[in-house]
């Protein structure tokens, strides 16, 4: 080992730094330990399944921000012991809360410090079965549990694949259908759309699912399996933790090669320069070009990372073949002096941002070229999964701004504008609340036939809904913000940021909904907290240019009607989805 790979630390043991300013740790993300109800400082539930073992266990979210003290879970071998789990908890009072790999960052789990009556359903540990349906249509079914990256393999093993997943490979298939889960991809132009895929969110893929729900004729939750075309899965597609999904079956379609080029030379100003004077480097010409981009750009730098995909079914020949996915290995380790300037800003250093900043975007550039990898080609996930569980959890918060394709270019930039002048003026005051970057990507909406079954319903609290109102809004553009945890003046910049957004982007040029799995509801001291946004201004997203009979109540009242005991709900649940 050199004196560099010496100088760097896992990203892993990065994490016990909190925003307190807490020494540098090894706090795994992940728990390391059970405790049996005899080991236990308080009492087992009443009446739990003899047949289910049950224990306490820790639990940590991706940003740390969430985390419980050991709590009451099991791990069910099959649908059927959630079954017998789900009539307990109705018999005796108990909560459920499936569970998967905690990497998301909204309370839809169990807000943090929760404690009460539930018990965490472990999904990862058996409910990972996988069955690939070939033929034509071709289909794959799944439990809830299964990650991405053993998904996505088993598919490509059979010759098929998902365009528009998620980066990261740690997510249950139960836990992407909750929140509705997405990459970065909308037809390039002149790009004919494979049958079996969707240029939306995985939830659209959706033919089939079954869950857990109550049954009136035998007053006993049993498993119903609900058809694409039945109205009442439209609440299930995207049901953010409020129902217990255990298997889906998605429609895929023929695998396709990816080549992805990373470079670090275009300016930011060019990237996102307004639409009038936009070149064939704006975000939006990269976009008509190859359909697939996402950028990372870290304030106070000149240059983004940026990433451009393209179908390309023979290896170029500059390329780099890659037969695995999470190819930047610099992403996944912290130095020691990043680890110093993390170190300062957490302790209320926050001067030392722009350097941060700036080392940040050049570890990224010597880094591509380290591992060769600002060039890549291979199966689809190859090149599209890259962050790992080790990658450094930041927080970030997250709006999907729903507009027509010829408007990318406005939307992005605007928000630029925003940003660099609301950055310049915290500077000017010596505060600098945002010390990560700005992610952008680009979807299709979630188009019901994608799936191919006549009938489709779409996902009602998808954020990606196509609005019927205004047909012209073809396209998503996701947004997020980064930073690490606790830094000063983080929540009243993002409180202003999200007030700007919901202002900006209106009328029939433009509208805005939460990312679910990210932050939202900033009342200016905490996130997922200001009552008008969560009882007034997400519902109406969620209503407006809807039908009455298929919108934000009716998604609501679909799910008390299968869980009328609300046993799959939390406390913050209850606020949003009363």
């Amino acid at each position: 080992m050199d004196q560099h790979d010496r100088a760097r630390l896992s990203r892993r043991a990065f994490l016990g730094a909190t925003a307190a300013g807490a020494a540098l740790g090894a706090a795994s993300w992940t728990p390391a330990f059970r405790v049996t109800p005899a080991e236990a400082a308080t009492a087992a539930p009443p009446n739990f399944p003899a047949s289910i073992p049950v224990y306490q266990q820790a639990f940590r979210n991706w940003s740390g921000e969430i985390q419980l003290d050991p709590t009451w879970t099991c791990a069910p071998t099959t649908p059927a012991d959630v079954v017998t789990l789900a009539n307990w908890a109705y018999a005796n009072g108990w909560r459920l809360r499936a569970k998967g790999m905690g990497h998301g960052w909204s309370p839809l789990l169990e807000p943090n410090g929760a404690t009460g009556n539930f018990v965490l359903v472990d999904t990862t540990q058996h409910l990972t079965s996988v069955t690939v349906n070939s033929g034509s249509p071709a289909s794959v079914t799944a439990q809830a549990g299964i990650t991405m990256t053993n998904l996505l393999t088993t598919l490509e093993g059979a010759g098929y694949g998902l365009t528009n997943t998620p980066a990261p490979g740690d997510l249950t298939l139960g836990g992407v259908l909750a929140i509705d889960g997405h990459g970065t991809s909308v037809p390039a132009n002149g790009e004919t759309p494979i049958s079996g895929k969707t240029y939306g969110t995985v939830s659209n893929l959706v033919v089939s699912l079954t869950a857990v729900v109550w049954d009136p004729g035998s007053s006993a939750y049993v498993l119903k399996t609900f058809q694409r075309n039945d109205p009442d899965i439209g609440a299930f597609l995207v049901n953010l933790g409020r129902a217990f999904v255990t298997e889906a079956t998605l429609r895929v379609g023929a695998n396709v090669r990816l080549r992805c080029v990373s470079t670090y030379t275009t300016q930011v100003t060019d990237l996102f320069a307004p639409p009038a004077s936009a070149g064939s480097s704006s975000f939006a010409a990269l976009v008509q070009q190859s359909g697939r981009v996402e950028t990372i750009w870290f304030p106070f730098t000149t240059v983004p990372w940026l990433k451009v995909w393209s179908v390309t079914p023979s290896k170029p020949w500059f390329s780099k073949e890659v037969d695995s996915p999470f190819n930047y290995s610099f992403s996944d380790s912290v130095s020691s002096q990043e680890s110093q300037y993390i170190s300062d800003i957490v302790a209320g250093d926050v001067s030392v941002t722009p350097t941060f900043e700036n080392l940040e975007m050049s570890i990224v550039g010597s880094g591509l070229i380290a591992t060769g990898t600002w060039d890549i080609w291979g199966w689809a996930k190859n090149t599209t999964l890259y962050v790992r569980p080790t990658t450094l959890q930041v927080t970030a918060n997250g709006y999907t701004i729903l507009c027509r394709r010829a408007d990318i270019q406005r939307v992005v930039s605007e928000f630029y504008s925003y940003l660099v002048g609301q950055l310049n003026t915290y500077k000017a005051a010596g505060q600098y609340p945002m010390n990560g970057p700005w992610e952008v990507r680009v979807t299709g909406l979630d188009n019901a036939a994608d799936c191919g079954v006549p009938g489709a319903v779409e996902p009602l609290l998808s954020a990606v809904r196509p609005r019927p109102d205004q047909p012209q809004w073809d396209t998503a553009v996701w947004m997020d913000l980064l930073t690490i945890p606790g830094t000063p003046q983080s929540q009243q910049f993002y409180r202003e940021t999200e007030q700007w957004v919901l202002s900006n982007y209106t009328g029939s040029y433009a509208a805005v909904r939460a990312e679910w799995s990210k932050g939202w509801a900033y009342s200016g001291s905490a996130c997922w907290a200001d009552p008008t946004v969560l009882g007034t201004t997400i519902p109406a997203a969620y209503r407006a240019g809807q039908p009455t009979g298929a919108n934000w109540d009716t998604a609501l009242s679909t799910l008390d009607r299968y869980d009328p005991g609300r046993i799959f709900s939390n406390s913050f649940l209850d606020t949003l989805l009363p």
